[in-house]
C-alpha cells in the first residue's frame, strides 16, 4: 500500500492525483476486503496478495476517474485497463484517450503490469482462464453506471443486460447489471488460480456462486448503505429500482442466498467467512445504523446468519480505527500503528455495539 500511495502522490495531473489518493484513503474497506480472498487457498501465496491488492486499487481508481468525467465512451476506454490487466495477450490501450486529464505518470500501467505479472505466476491460472475472462468482460457495465441522464442510463443498462444474459433469467435487468458491477468474481477466480490443484469445473462452480448471487448481494448492500446520500446527490442507486416496500425484503433474500451459495462451494466455510465479512462491513456502516434503518439492518444481519453477531462489532471498531466512518474523528497514526486512545475506543465499540 505504501508504494502505491507514493506512486499516486507523484501523478502529474492534479485531478488524477486527487482521484488516486482519494480512492486509497476512502476505499480502504474495499482493499482490505479484496486482500481477504488471500485466505481462500490452503497455502498463503504472496503473489496472489499482490494481485488482489493491485486489481482492487486499479478498479477503485478507475471508478473515481470515470465518475469525474461521466461519459460512456470515456468510461469504456478507461475500463479497458481492467480487462488488459488480466489478459497479457492484449496490447495496452491509451486509457486516457477520451479523458480530460491524461498525465498519470504511468500509475495505471504500473497497476496493469503488476496484475499481469502476478497472475502469470499462479499455478492454476490456465484452469480459471475461461470464467475469469467472462468475469472481466462483464465489467464493461461499469462504463454505463455513471451516465448523468437517468433515463438514458437505465435504457443502456437494460439493453446491455438483454444482450449479455439469456432470456428467462430469474433476475430483473437491474439486478443483473448490479451483479455485474461488482468485481468479486474476478477476486474469487484469482484466489482459486493460486490453488495448485485447481480444476476447471470447480472454477465454474465458484464463478456461478459469485455471479450473480454473492456479487448481487454486495452491490445491493452497498446501495442500501448509500441510499440517502445517492438520493440527495442524484446518483444512480440500484436499490431504488425496487418498489419502496419491497427493497429491504429483497435484499434480505439476496443476503441469505449469498451465504447459501457460498456454503455449497468446495472450501465452503472460507467462502462463507468472506461473504459474511462483506455483509458485516456494509451493515456496520453508520448510514446502515440510523434509528430509521436499524430494524431493517437487524433483519438483514439475521438473514446472514449468526456470524454477524461477532463480525459487526469487530468491523465497527475497524471503521473507527481507520477513519472509515462518517461520525468518528480521523485517527492520527505513527507509521501504521494506531494511537492508544483510538485503540481504547475501538475496544469500547466492540464491547458496546448492540448485537444485531
Amino acid at each position: 500500500m505504501h508504494s502505491w500511495r507514493q506512486a499516486a502522490s507523484a501523478i502529474p495531473d492534479g485531478p488524477l492525483r486527487e482521484d488516486a489518493l482519494h480512492a486509497l484513503a476512502h476505499k480502504r474497506a474495499n482493499i482490505d476486503g479484496a486482500a481477504l480472498f488471500w485466505t481462500l487457498p490452503s497455502r498463503r501465496c504472496p503473489e496472489l496478495l499482490r494481485l488482489l491488492v493491485a486489481f482492487e486499487i486499479l478498479a477503485d481508481f478507475l471508478d473515481c476517474v470515470s465518475e469525474r468525467a461521466p461519459d460512456t465512451r470515456n468510461g469504456q476506454q478507461l475500463h479497458r485497463a481492467l480487462r488488459e490487466a488480466l489478459d497479457a495477450t492484449l496490447p495496452c490501450s491509451d486509457y486516457y484517450h477520451l479523458h480530460p486529464w491524461r498525465q498519470d505518470g504511468g500509475y495505471t500501467l504500473a497497476l496493469v503490469y503488476r496484475c499481469r505479472q502476478t497472475l502469470a505466476s499462479l499455478p492454476s491460472q490456465s484452469e480459471i482462464r475461461a470464467p475469469l475472462r467472462r468475469a472481466v468482460e462483464l465489467l464493461e457495465v461499469l462504463a454505463l453506471n455513471h451516465d448523468t441522464n437517468p433515463a438514458r442510463r437505465d435504457e443502456k443498462l437494460r439493453a446491455w443486460a438483454a444482450t449479455r444474459f439469456a432470456q428467462g433469467e430469474p433476475l430483473a435487468w437491474f439486478e443483473l447489471a448490479a451483479a455485474a458491477s461488482a468485481w468479486l468474481p474476478v477476486l474469487a477466480m484469482a484466489a482459486y488460480a493460486a490453488d495448485p490443484a485447481g480444476k476447471p469445473e470447480t472454477a465454474e462452480a465458484i464463478f456461478a456462486a459469485y455471479m450473480p448471487w454473492i456479487s448481487l448481494a454486495g452491490t445491493m448492500l452497498d446501495s442500501y448503505g448509500d441510499l440517502e446520500e445517492d438520493h440527495d446527490a442524484a446518483h444512480h442507486s440500484y436499490l431504488a429500482h425496487y418498489p419502496l416496500r419491497q427493497a429491504d425484503r429483497r435484499v434480505g433474500e439476496l443476503v441469505a442466498r449469498a451465504i447459501s451459495e457460498a456454503s455449497r462451494l468446495p472450501n465452503g466455510p472460507r467462502h462463507v467467512a468472506i461473504a459474511s465479512c462483506m455483509i458485516a462491513m456494509y451493515l456496520s456502516n453508520d448510514s446502515s445504523r440510523t434509528p430509521a434503518r436499524l430494524a431493517a439492518t437487524r433483519q438483514l444481519a439475521h438473514n446472514a446468519g449468526p456470524l454477524q453477531r461477532l463480525l459487526i462489532p469487530a468491523l465497527r471498531a475497524w471503521r473507527l480505527a481507520y477513519g472509515q466512518t462518517s461520525d468518528c474523528i480521523q485517527p492520527r497514526r505513527s507509521g501504521s500503528r494506531l494511537q492508544a486512545p483510538f485503540r481504547h475506543r475501538a475496544h469500547q465499540i466492540i464491547r458496546n455495539t448492540p448485537v444485531l
